[in-house]
C-alpha cells in the first residue's frame, strides 16, 4: 500500500496491520457509508433501462410496489423495502431477493429483512407453473412467523405492481426515505 502520510494503511496482509491501520481504514468506512444513498438511488436507475420483457421497466415495477405500499398507508420501513426489493435484478436475477436483503438488512427490522428475502419465492406462486416450477414452494417457509407477512406483500403489493397504466411516485418522491433510512447507520 502507500506511505501512512497519504491516509492509507501500510500492511500487505491483515497479519501485519495495526490499530493505526485500522483507525485510517474507519474513516474511509464512514465516507462510503455516507455515500451508500447515491449509489442505491444510482442502481435503482439503472432499472429504468431494464424491462427483462415486462410490461413495465424494473424501476417502474419497484416504484409500483413503493407506491402501492405508501398509498395503503404502510410504515417508511416498508415503503423502503418495497422500493429496493428488486434492486439486484440487474446484478443477479436469479438471487436477486438476496441482494436487496443485504442491503436492507441494517435498516430493516427481522421481519422485513426476512421478506425481502424471501419474496422472489413468495412471488413464484403466480407464475411458476406457468415456467415449469413449483408454484407452491413457499410452503417449505409455513412455519415461519413471517409466512403471511410475506405472503401479503406480494399479493397487494408486488404481484400487482406490472400495470402501465398505475400512477406511481417518481423515484425523486422516494430520494428523502432513501437518505433518512441509510444515513442512519
Amino acid at each position: 500500500m502507500t506511505d501512512i502520510a497519504a491516509g492509507k494503511a501500510t500492511f500487505t496482509s491483515f497479519e501485519e496491520s495495526t490499530a493505526e491501520d485500522w483507525a485510517k481504514i474507519m474513516v474511509s468506512i464512514k465516507e462510503t457509508q455516507a455515500i451508500v444513498p447515491d449509489r442505491i438511488i444510482e442502481q435503482l436507475e439503472f432499472l429504468r433501462n431494464d424491462d427483462a420483457g415486462f410490461p413495465v421497466n424494473r424501476l417502474e415495477h419497484c416504484l409500483q410496489t413503493a407506491t402501492r405500499a405508501l398509498r395503503a398507508g404502510e410504515d417508511d420501513e416498508y415503503v423502503l423495502c418495497a422500493l429496493i426489493h428488486d434492486i439486484g435484478d440487474n446484478l443477479a436475477p436469479m438471487n436477486h431477493p438476496d441482494v436487496a436483503a443485504a442491503i436492507l438488512k441494517p435498516v430493516v427490522s427481522q421481519a422485513n429483512h426476512w421478506m425481502v428475502q424471501h419474496h422472489g419465492i413468495f412471488q413464484g406462486h403466480y407464475f411458476w407453473h406457468h415456467i415449469g416450477l413449483d408454484r407452491d414452494a413457499r410452503e417449505a417457509f409455513r412455519d415461519s412467523p413471517y409466512f403471511d407477512y410475506t405472503e401479503e406483500f406480494c399479493a397487494k403489493y408486488d404481484q400487482v405492481a406490472f400495470d402501465p397504466d398505475y400512477r406511481s411516485e417518481p423515484l425523486e418522491h422516494f430520494i428523502p426515505l432513501i437518505r433518512e433510512k441509510f444515513s442512519a447507520i
